[in-house]
């Protein structure tokens, strides 16, 4: 391929917080993951979040951005498309085994011209044969297609913390509350009342980040609550706030 010298060619980078990758598209697919901070990752279908220890699959062709919240190490891979059977052409959030993350260090370390034929090539086939068996993460938050939910959805990314009902917002598009339910599970795939809880529960990974305060975080994000976010952010993430702040120092 093209400028891809091998298979799978690895680059490192520590980037600042609030950097951006201004959107590109290239031939190759990506994978890019941070062993600290936190990735965002935004198409024109959807925004992606990749915490520590997860990782984002970029599919050839799909236009992209990147955005940092904090001071991040990212180690992005780009991969000759042939090598990998994906079972479909979209962004995915993908959890990172621990014994893919030795093999992200590992292979993030070899040359870039690497042997095929020898050890170093076996390796890279490894790390491809593990990728395409990493379990997907709920971790993406699909966008409408309509302007005027586009743009309502686009709102609450800047606002997470408004506090309308659902009633309101819908009559602000001028739709009716159950128009407006059908029409956004039939662009998105997922409810509303689910959208929303998944956009402040992805919100609030860059704010416990930033802050490491679980209660500001809590209500930063528009819950009432601190013990409905915790349990909210449990059943979403599998882990209370206090365990992921626990493993960023790990």
């Amino acid at each position: 391929m093209e400028g891809l010298p091998r298979p799978v060619y690895a680059r490192v980078k520590t980037l600042p917080g609030g950097a951006r990758k201004p959107w590109h598209v290239h031939p190759w697919g990506q994978l890019t993951y941070a062993s600290k901070g936190v990735l965002m990752v935004r198409t024109l279908h959807g925004t992606f979040l990749a915490p520590p220890q997860w990782a984002v699959w970029i599919p050839p062709g799909i236009e992209h951005e990147v955005i940092t919240s904090v001071r991040t190490e990212r180690r992005n891979f780009f991969i000759d498309p042939g090598r990998v059977a994906w079972t479909s052409d979209a962004c995915r959030v993908l959890d990172v085994t621990p014994f893919m993350r030795e093999l992200i260090r590992v292979v993030a370390a070899l040359p870039v011209e690497y042997d095929e034929d020898g050890p170093d090539g076996r390796l890279a086939q490894v790390f491809l044969d593990q990728l395409v068996m990493l379990p997907e993460a709920s971790f993406s938050l699909p966008m409408p297609t309509s302007p005027t939910l586009l743009d309502t959805c686009a709102e609450l990314l800047r606002h997470p913390d408004d506090h309308r009902s659902v009633g309101a917002i819908a009559k602000a598009t001028g739709m009716s509350e159950r128009t407006m339910a059908r029409v956004f599970l039939r662009e998105t795939g997922i409810s509303f009342r689910d959208w929303r809880v998944r956009l402040k529960l992805m919100i609030s990974i860059e704010s416990l980040e930033e802050s490491r305060n679980v209660t500001q975080t809590a209500f930063d994000c528009g819950y009432d609550s601190l013990s409905a976010f915790i349990a909210a952010y449990k059943r979403q993430f599998g882990q209370t706030p206090g365990e992921f702040l626990k493993s960023l120092d790990q």
